[in-house]
């Protein structure tokens, strides 16, 4: 009998079982606390907790507005995925999205990193690092990364031109959903930063993939390697954004963009933007499965604990 036909002992099938319900249990009772997207019926205008939209005319304008910096945790998210749900409905006819701020400190900076924190706390209560409990943490990590992710390919790949309107801070997994939009303008004051490695993690919404197809490999490598942010002059001369603007033009002009966007046949677009800007399928599997493997470094815990902990007026920076 070969080594790889040997019967598995009755005690590693028990284990990995009762691992595998664990985890199941754990999934289900985060889904339980998740806002639920499935089976609202989508409408021209939404008002939540941290988007606001409107139909324009022709154009779907969707401001992010939660203080302090319209940080992505589980409230974001749910509200991404309706404004999603909204989008693959049609959208209301809208011919363009725009992306933008209310917000004076900037786009986004990134993920809700003291909702994470807290997660993290709460699971290695009591000491348990019990191969099950990482197991349980890894499932619930996935679900979230998966959540995200199928909105940021949604925003990415929908049949219409979408545009970012960024000034201030785009950091993280802000800077993440700007690089879903087909043209980013630019205010001067807007700085983008991957500083994802002094967390012990790589940027985990499928930021480097979508990076990567829009800027050379060198640019990569210094935002993510560095952790230093771009500003709008030096992300306009490598190519990330289209315009860069004055201070408080960055929607006025997004939406001149817009508005010329949606003068085409909408299936022309929807053709032009899918051969020019095609979705990096297999970098992007490869990003998660590489952050949910970093998500289990005490790495972690520890530099997320110090981001809490800061008294700096600017933690996001590195």
């Amino acid at each position: 009998m070969s080594a790889s036909s040997q019967p598995v002992p009755w005690r590693t099938r028990l284990g990995t079982w009762q691992a595998r319900l664990a985890a199941r249990r754990l999934a289900g009772a985060i889904r339980d606390k998740l806002p639920a997207t499935h089976g609202i019926t989508p409408t021209p205008t939404f008002a939540g907790e941290a988007l606001r939209w409107h139909l324009n005319g022709d154009t779907l304008e969707v401001e992010l507005h939660r203080d302090p910096c319209n940080e992505l945790g589980t409230t974001a998210l749910g509200e991404l995925e309706k404004l999603v749900e909204y989008i693959q409905h049609g959208a209301g006819g809208a011919r363009a999205v725009i992306l933008w701020s209310s917000v004076k400190r900037g786009f986004c900076a990134g993920a809700d990193l003291r909702e994470l924190y807290e997660g993290l706390i709460a699971h290695h209560a009591g000491g348990d690092r019990t191969p099950m409990k990482q197991l349980a943490i890894a499932h619930e990590v996935r679900g979230f990364i998966d959540r995200i992710h199928a909105v940021m390919d949604a925003l990415d790949t929908a049949p219409l031109t979408v545009v970012a309107a960024v000034h201030g801070f785009c950091f993280g997994g802000g800077f993440e959903l700007a690089l879903t939009a087909d043209v980013i303008i630019a205010e001067k004051s807007a700085r983008f930063a991957f500083p994802e490695l002094r967390l012990g993690l790589v940027p985990g919404f499928g930021g480097i993939p979508r990076l990567e197809r829009d800027v050379g490999n060198a640019v990569v490598r210094d935002l993510l390697m560095t952790g230093r942010s771009m500003n709008a002059k030096r992300a306009n001369e490598v190519g990330l954004v289209s315009q860069v603007v004055a201070r408080g033009e960055g929607l006025t002009v997004a939406r001149k963009v817009a508005e010329q966007a949606a003068r085409f046949d909408p299936e022309t677009t929807r053709r032009a933007k899918r051969f020019a800007k095609p979705l990096p399928v297999e970098r992007l599997r490869r990003e998660k499965d590489l952050f949910i493997e970093m998500m289990a470094s005490p790495v972690v815990v520890k530099a997320l604990r110090k981001f809490v902990e800061s008294t700096d007026v600017r933690p996001y920076l590195p």
